[in-house]
């Protein structure tokens, strides 16, 4: 054990050190870690990207958000608790779940997003409440692969419609999805001078901005978008505090040292009372080297399943 927790303290040396990737390919914003934190650190740039990506989606204002936790309680005991990437209330209540699925999935992503916007309903239910008082939901996809072929449409908005007369029953749910392979063409198209980004609406920029930002090839279409659109502006000075060699680390080394450290904790504990100090013993180890590094308490909180506030008594 004690070799295990030396190689985690020696690889976030390096990974802090950018000994780990030195290259200067531009980082893939659809990774899950770097799509989260560009979206929900708690900095202004981070705020104004959600709120001006909001807006685009939605396509009407978003004044002010506020991210939320992105774990929704079930609705019974032993019931499925979603995970979601960015969940956020805004404006006068209305809520949005974000999410980024960068390789296809097994699930039925379709019905993964009814799910989604139900929950972010029924996390609205508090004691008291009235159907009145049901504040709209967004549930929002990007996608970095087509789910609908038959149709080049981009995006996707569903609602709830009469099958036949088209009438709205209530404007309380909508999902939206980006299937956003659907740009390659337009893409191409700005590559070869055919079209400027002033034919890209605002939803299609960030599109994008998400899919093309780590290929040479869009450089100077992601540069001019970046110049002329605020809100992907600030997205990408998100993306320029993050050190590569950080996401390296985080996506690839940390997780099979962590998995090593499980594993390893497994087998040398003689008792469950044992393995259960031993743990976390071992989690505390993690999290006081990780803050001396200057990690976040949330960061914190994330590897090493330790709470914020029992973070909290180690600082």
């Amino acid at each position: 054990m004690i070799n295990l927790i030396n190689q985690f303290k020696n690889l976030y040396e390096r990974g802090f050190s950018g000994e780990i990737d030195a290259d200067e390919t531009p980082l893939c914003v659809m990774n899950d870690r770097v799509f989260k934190k560009i979206l929900s650190s708690d900095t202004e740039d981070s705020r104004e990207a959600l709120r001006h990506l909001l807006s685009a989606c939605t396509r009407r204002e978003v004044k002010a958000v506020k991210i939320m936790n992105n774990e929704i309680l079930p609705a019974y005991h032993g019931g499925k608790s979603p995970r979601l990437d960015v969940r956020v209330n805004f404006n006068d209540g209305e809520a949005a779940d974000i999410e980024m699925q960068i390789n296809k999935s097994d699930d039925d992503l379709k019905k993964r997003a009814v799910h989604y916007a139900a929950s972010l309903q029924f996390a609205q239910a508090k004691k008291g409440f009235k159907y009145d008082d049901i504040k709209k939901v967004y549930q929002i996809f990007f996608l970095n692969h087509v789910i609908f072929s038959e149709s080049a449409k981009l995006p996707r908005r569903y609602s709830y419609r009469e099958e036949m007369e088209h009438d709205l029953l209530t404007n309380a749910s909508e999902i939206i999805i980006y299937e956003m392979p659907k740009l390659d063409s337009k893409v191409n198209d700005y590559i070869t001078g055919k079209i400027g980004i002033e034919t890209l609406s605002a939803e299609e920029k960030w599109c994008i901005f998400f899919r093309y930002h780590h290929e040479q090839q869009a450089k100077s279409l992601i540069q001019e978008i970046c110049k002329k659109e605020e809100g992907i502006m600030r997205a990408e000075k998100q993306v320029d505090k993050l050190p590569r060699s950080y996401i390296r680390f985080m996506t690839v080394e940390m997780d099979k040292i962590k998995n090593n450290i499980d594993r390893a904790l497994m087998y040398e504990a003689g008792h469950e009372k044992g393995l259960a100090k031993g743990h976390e013993e071992e989690k505390i180890i993690i999290a006081q080297g990780l803050l001396a590094k200057g990690s976040t308490m949330e960061f914190t909180s994330e590897i090493t399943g330790l709470s914020i506030e029992q973070i909290k008594l180690l600082t």
